[in-house]
């Protein structure tokens, strides 16, 4: 039925621009069909598009069949034109397809567009006044009175200017998609509405607009995810205010030039273009932040939204600041929820449910971790998907991140230490007091066992002191193992090279000054490669062991062996673990990987 409709509509369309061609040529359009041709064609075959897609909206009927009156009026008033001179012979047929077009398109379009249903009951009072002034309109054709025809002209006024108040009430309550669908319509109609507004010999002009408000509002209803219509919006805006601003502009500064120099006009007229031309920029700038707030509030645009950012994150603490940084871009993008993920951690601002869009978070070139964006609140503009947005705030979000990241490294490594200081003070502790505690008291026993038989029997007195001399060298012992477990003391007396030189009993590659190293760098460099021998020698059977120390920014040691290499499903164990946490307290790295003709090799820099 639709395609009917929009067949019979094109056909009558056709049979107009015939009888358009016997008629005089109109004075207020040069072109050989009027704005009604134009409307009697498009509506009806992008009402048909819609009705085949859907066919259950009724946006498609509505615009088959005010397109079909469209086509109707303005056919049935040109014949009679051509038959009668005058069109007033066909009022009945003429009036009443306009008034089937006021209420198609005028009343019942604005008010269902673009779900198909009203607001809410009381807005079909909207439609009883459209009604009641086409009643009364008809009352005073058949009796021949002025009066109450003009009051149903205005009647059927009201009512239309309340059906576009319905588009504006419908933006403002409804979500994102109604948005945008609402868009596309409100981008289209100026073209019809400003010269309808300006009239007389400007309402031609309004032919070439007119195909494309059906068009939009295919596309809205069909296609609306496709396009960027808020980036349309803004870039059309834009551009139309710079053309007002800078036409407004050279034309200001031609009148005075002409004005005041009136004997040398190219000056003038160069002045004006070079003074357009200077505030070009700063004018493109100053319209661009006004669409951005029109468009997405004060919240929404990119530089406030940045500098709220920075307020934001130069007044909290590093640990709170991404979750500040999260409530600003929350509001400011109008969506449910954000989050960033981090190390495995999220931090969640709202609700993010099923997230829109995710955004890799890059910090100086390193990935820190990813920006989730949820869905846009219904209640907003759909502010959350602007790449313009988007890359201002991404960079700050970024820097937030990697605060995250370094505080909760730092205090990752803070616990490390700890546990290790007390697990350090635990074993001195164990060991002063079971070995050397021990041991003193077992030799104060046998001193006073000797003085006591010293005299009654010396032989027995000389074998308690050998025996307390040998318990002695006991305690030395234990206490040189003490010293050794808190600093090897082959560092202080042959530094680090000839240490490792003395623990591996093998020649080691130097270079680069060795001398004055930090002694915590010593102690490190010193465990790895005590380590990685280890290793070598107990579980990868090497023969051959190569350990290299470099000296430039950092400490590079490096420990390679002919062993079996690492197996495929080898596990870290705790002295692999051990030499990584020692170079990372330092902040440095330790790799344990393959060598290149097998073997394994130990590679640790450590920061100087």
């Amino acid at each position: 039925m639709a395609i009917g409709i929009a067949t019979l509509a094109v056909v009558l369309e056709l049979i107009d621009i015939w009888v358009t061609a016997q008629l005089p040529q109109s004075a207020y359009s040069p072109l050989p069909f009027a704005p009604e041709d134009m409307a009697g064609t498009a509506f009806p075959v992008f009402g048909a598009i819609l009705v085949h897609s859907r066919p259950r909206l009724v946006i498609g009927w509505l615009l088959c069949v005010g397109g079909l009156s469209a086509a109707a009026n303005i056919l049935s008033a040109n014949v009679f034109q051509l038959m009668y001179g005058s069109a007033a012979h066909g009022r009945p047929i003429v009036n009443l397809t306009w008034q089937v077009l006021q209420l198609t398109l005028g009343v019942l379009l604005p008010l269902l567009y673009p779900v198909g249903s009203l607001l809410s009951k009381r807005w079909n009072a909207v439609v009883a006044l459209a009604v009641a002034g086409m009643a009364l309109d008809w009352a005073g054709v058949l009796t021949g009175q002025k009066a109450p025809r003009e009051v149903a002209h205005w009647m059927v006024s009201a009512a239309m200017g309340l059906a576009f108040a319905a588009l504006v009430v419908r933006f403002r309550r409804g979500d994102a998609i109604e948005r945008r669908q609402l868009l596309w319509l409100l981008l289209t109609l100026p073209g019809l509405l400003v010269p309808w507004m300006l009239g007389g010999p400007v309402w031609w002009v309004a032919t070439l607009a007119i195909p494309l408000i059906p068009a939009a509002i295919a596309v809205a209803v069909l296609r609306y995810r496709l396009f960027g219509i808020d980036t349309l919006i803004s870039r059309a805006l834009v551009g139309t205010g710079l053309a007002i601003v800078t036409t407004g502009v050279y034309v200001a500064v031609s009148a005075a030039g002409s004005v005041f120099l009136s004997e040398v006009d190219r000056v003038a007229g160069i002045a004006a273009a070079v003074f357009a031309g200077a505030f070009f920029q700063p004018m493109r700038r100053g319209l661009q932040r006004g669409v951005d707030w029109l468009l997405y509030g004060s919240t929404g645009v990119p530089s406030a939204l940045a500098r709220k950012l920075r307020h934001r994150l130069q007044h909290v603490d590093p640990v709170h600041g991404l979750l500040a940084t999260l409530d600003v871009l929350r509001e400011g993008l109008a969506v449910t929820g954000v989050a960033v993920e981090v190390d495995g951690t999220t931090t969640t601002s709202g609700v993010i449910g099923a997230a829109g869009r995710t955004v890799p978070l890059v910090w100086h070139g390193e990935p820190v971790g990813l920006l989730l964006i949820g869905p846009t609140d219904r209640r907003r503009f759909p502010a959350a998907h602007d790449e313009r947005v988007i890359a201002t705030l991404t960079p700050y979000i970024a820097d937030a991140a990697h605060a995250v990241r370094l505080t909760a490294a730092l205090q990752r490594s803070r616990e490390r230490i700890l546990t290790a200081r007390e697990e350090e003070r635990r074993r001195l502790r164990r060991d002063l007091h079971d070995g050397l505690g021990q041991s003193l008291t077992g030799m104060a026993m046998s001193i006073n066992a000797a003085r006591m038989t010293m005299r009654s029997s010396p032989e027995q007195a000389d074998r308690l002191l050998s025996e307390l001399r040998t318990g002695m060298d006991a305690v030395s012992g234990d206490i040189r193992q003490l010293v050794y477990g808190l600093r090897p003391p082959a560092l202080d007396e042959l530094g680090l090279a000839g240490a490792l030189e003395e623990l591996a009993q093998t020649p080691i590659e130097t270079s680069g000054d060795l001398v004055g190293l930090p002694a915590a760098v010593e102690v490190a460099a010193y465990r790895i490669v005590q380590e990685a021998l280890n290793n070598a020698h107990k579980h990868a059977g090497a023969t051959r062991i190569a350990i290299g120390l470099h000296r430039d920014e950092v400490l590079r040691v490096t420990v390679a062996d002919d062993g079996v290499g690492l197996t495929p499903d080898a596990r870290p164990g705790v002295g692999l673990a051990s030499m990584r946490e020692r170079a990372a307290e330092l902040g440095g790295t330790c790799v344990v990987r393959e060598a290149e003709g097998g073997g394994t090799v130990v590679h640790a820099e450590l920061p100087l």
